[in-house]
């Protein structure tokens, strides 16, 4: 297999980060970022749009190596409206 067929099917490169997401509804998602887009964030925020309201989680980002990194679901903070309910 060539470096270009290697790209194809989405094996990092040696600088890509390889990112993985636990809890949530990204659970289980691998994610490669390319070296190119710079570094991982350190807070990642995924909104899910549906008929209802919409539903907010982030995720805080825990690097294991220099090229891999665990995203964690932010455990949920009340507010102001929940608390004076």
């Amino acid at each position: 297999m060539t470096t270009t067929d290697a790209d194809a099917v989405g094996s990092p490169a040696e600088d890509d980060a390889v990112l993985l997401f636990v809890g949530g509804p990204l659970d289980g998602r691998v994610e490669i970022r390319e070296a190119r887009h710079g570094e991982p964030l350190p807070t990642i925020t995924h909104v899910h749009l549906h008929g209802g309201p919409k539903v907010v989680h982030r995720y805080d980002l825990q690097a294991l190596t220099g090229s891999a990194g665990v995203y964690h679901l932010r455990a949920r903070t009340p507010r102001d409206d929940d608390q004076q309910a």
